[in-house]
């Protein structure tokens, strides 16, 4: 150890700083931590159970480096929630900390000027950083790091191979700093994360490992299949619970809808969710916080390391897909209390959500190889994100991931030079696809591993968590609390139920052209305002228990619109009142369904007292637009494919289809309608299958 940078007595007046404890001493392994972290050029892997403290060993460590004149650290962590956090708690110990991170880039050259100065102790940043030029070249290149610390280092293994690819750039940044300490923490390292850490980290990491038990939680998994009987129950047990917690949820849709519904329940429940604006994010987590509000339902963007020592509950509304998962989010309960509630509710839905997440995580070898052939066909200097979504039939998520996946490839075999993207001569190597086998292959099983722990008796979870993260179970006792019931009240269930049949799904106007316009059409830039859609209404989600068994019987089985959908239609014009109101009433044409529409259309604008009038009609047979994977590529499906003919009227329109998915053709039926002469144009659909792009 470098003489004079570990001092114990330091140590210990910095953690009870940091604590606001007088009295608080080092939890067992701590201490040993740190001393470690204080040997320049050390590597080492800490593995404690969460609320253990990890924290305050790299704070204190960087503390320490910095009284001896050594450089300050580098902290690279997932969330944003986290960096608020962790700021917090390095200001307490006396650290100046500083962020670069996406929402924050009119602070970037100020913190660069203070990193150049030396006034900055610890620099907090994502793994996207490390892709950055500006940061490379401006905060990173002056930081001469005495310390790197990975914090959530399992997101290495869990998200560097396809959500996050970047994370794999950290391991590239620590085989330049050789002499430089390295600290990774996490709650939560199996064998296989430990295999994919030293994999990318180095084989000399050294792993301290602490009890993966939790006495406090108290955990217990109910089968409630419908969204209904799920959506019940929280509103029936969230009030019997202390304290304030977090409802974990697999969509941002769910999200939304979810505490939409407990706060209809009069239960306060927000949303929060990583499509938030940041500073409605945080005012929530300081919400939570302060136990101003019952619940947060949140996605996986508030979950680790968010610190409130007392929350007194974590409930998820579906089943995550890992252990790793799970145990990282449920891990957020109890940290301070004698005793809370972990409580995994099954649903019918969460299968296929998990699978769609497991398929979707890697580009598939079509995707791969129509990929490299555009770019091999493009210029020399290369081709645009945009350009190739106009090639390609591929999402523009999809297309962005493969592009970062594939240029992390050793050797690339393709690059990035400004904003566009080349072909290198670099041969994609077989490694990649078997990687990518071997990956899909162990979530599958991971997602197995979670259904069997719903089906586990009570008292039996926790050394289930234990046993799936290759810890010691041998000191899990009983759970602290009793059971909490599982039945669902009948009322409530079906006020659940009404309440999904009767949500309020905004249709959003489109206001921009896709890239390169609609040529037949003559359209590119920004949409008139006076050619725009109004804000729109649809009555169901695709995926949801309310009306949306009905709609899919309708199109596939019957080749008819229920006339219950018909007066649910009615009902929520009755509640929208658009204005102006609707003078008449057309539809979307169809070749392949060329009755469903229009026929309900017509029994639509009987029912409303409007007149029916089938202005628009189908002139170009095109592809099925669900076959069209990218914005680009729906809207270009459309170009020229509608027409009007002759008169039509001049008022307020009511536009109707059975389902609406990226809005284009809504779109484009509007521009069309109000060219000739239509007043305002209020989109309705009976379901949404989905806004991407």
């Amino acid at each position: 150890m470098a003489p004079g940078i570990f001092q114990h007595s330091r140590a210990l007046e910095l953690l009870r700083a940091g604590s606001g404890n007088p009295d608080a001493q080092f939890r067992q392994g701590q201490l040993e931590a740190i001393q470690a972290v204080c040997e320049l050029g050390s590597h080492l892997l800490v593995v404690q159970k969460t609320g253990w403290g990890k924290s305050f060993v790299y704070f204190i460590a960087c503390r320490l480096l910095r009284d001896a004149g050594k450089g300050p650290a580098l902290l690279i962590s997932p969330l944003l929630a986290l960096m608020r956090n962790q700021i917090a708690a390095a200001e307490r110990i006396g650290l100046v900390a500083a962020t670069v991170n996406s929402t924050n880039a009119e602070q970037w050259q100020v913190v660069e000027q203070q990193v150049s100065a030396g006034e900055v102790d610890i620099l907090l940043i994502s793994p996207e950083r490390l892709n950055a030029p500006q940061f490379i070249r401006g905060p990173l290149a002056d930081l001469n790091p005495s310390l790197v610390v990975i914090d959530e280092a399992h997101c290495i293994s869990d998200w560097g191979h396809d959500f996050r690819p970047d994370y794999r750039r950290v391991g590239r940044l620590v085989q330049t700093l050789p002499t430089v300490s390295l600290l990774a923490t996490t709650a939560t390292a199996s064998n296989r994360v430990m295999a994919d850490l030293q994999r990318e980290l180095g084989p000399d990491l050294n792993l301290q490992r602490g009890d993966l038990h939790r006495p406090s939680l108290t955990l217990q998994t109910i089968r409630l299949p419908s969204q209904p009987e799920r959506l019940a129950w929280l509103a029936h047990t969230l009030p019997t619970l202390t304290g304030s917690g977090i409802v974990y949820v697999l969509t941002t849709r769910d999200a939304l809808l979810v505490a939409e519904w407990l706060r209809g329940s009069g239960i306060d429940a927000w949303a929060y969710t990583g499509s938030m604006d940041s500073a409605d994010r945080e005012q929530l987590e300081e919400a939570l916080i302060s136990n101003q509000c019952k619940a947060v339902v949140a996605t996986t963007a508030l979950g680790m390391g968010y610190d409130k020592p007392d929350l007194g509950f974590v409930i998820h509304y579906q089943v995550p897909g890992s252990v790793v998962a799970y145990y990282q989010q449920v891990g957020r309960a109890g940290r301070a209390l004698p005793s809370a509630y972990g409580v995994l509710l099954s649903g019918a839905e969460e299968l296929q959500i998990n699978d769609w997440f497991i398929r979707s995580a890697f580009p598939t070898r079509r995707q791969v190889e129509s990929l490299l052939q555009a770019l091999e066909r493009g210029p020399e200097d290369g081709c645009t994100e945009a350009e190739l979504l106009t090639q390609l039939n591929l999402p523009k998520g999809r297309l962005q991931q493969a592009l970062k996946i594939l240029s992390l490839e050793a050797p690339a075999p393709i690059g990035k030079a400004g904003s566009r993207w080349q072909r290198l001569p670099a041969t994609l190597q077989p490694a990649f696809w078997e990687r990518v086998e071997r990956l899909t292959q162990l979530r599958e099983r991971e997602l197995e591993q979670m259904q069997a722990y719903v089906d586990l008796p009570f008292g039996s979870h926790m050394r289930f968590l234990i046993e799936a993260l290759d810890g010691d179970p041998s000191a899990v006792g009983p759970p602290t609390l009793p059971p909490l019931a599982a039945e669902v009240p009948e009322q409530l269930a079906r006020e659940a139920a009404s309440f999904l049949r009767h949500l309020k799904i905004p249709i959003s106007p489109r206001k921009q052209w896709p890239a390169g316009g609609l040529p037949s059409y003559g359209l590119r830039g920004r949409i008139p305002a006076d050619r725009q859609a109004e804000l729109g209404k649809a009555l169901s989600f695709w995926s949801d228990n309310g009306w949306a068994d009905l709609v899919k019987r309708g199109k596939y089985v019957t080749g008819q619109v229920d006339d219950a959908l018909v007066q649910a239609c009615v009902q929520l014009m009755e509640q929208w009142r658009p204005a102006p109101a609707p003078e008449w009433l057309t539809c979307i044409p169809s070749r392949r369904h060329p009755e469903l529409v229009p026929a309900f259309a017509e029994q639509l604008a009987g029912a409303l007292g409007l007149p029916f009038v089938p202005a628009l009609h189908k002139v170009l047979e095109t592809a099925e637009q669900k076959a069209m994977e990218n914005s680009t590529k729906q809207a270009r499906n459309l170009d020229g494919s509608l027409a009007i003919t002759g008169s039509i009227p001049t008022g307020p329109c009511l536009l109707v289809d059975d389902m609406v998915d990226t809005r284009w053709t809504f779109t484009v039926a509007s521009w069309l309608l109000r060219e000739h002469g239509a007043g305002p144009v209020f989109p309705l659909a009976l379901t949404q299958t989905g806004q991407s792009d």
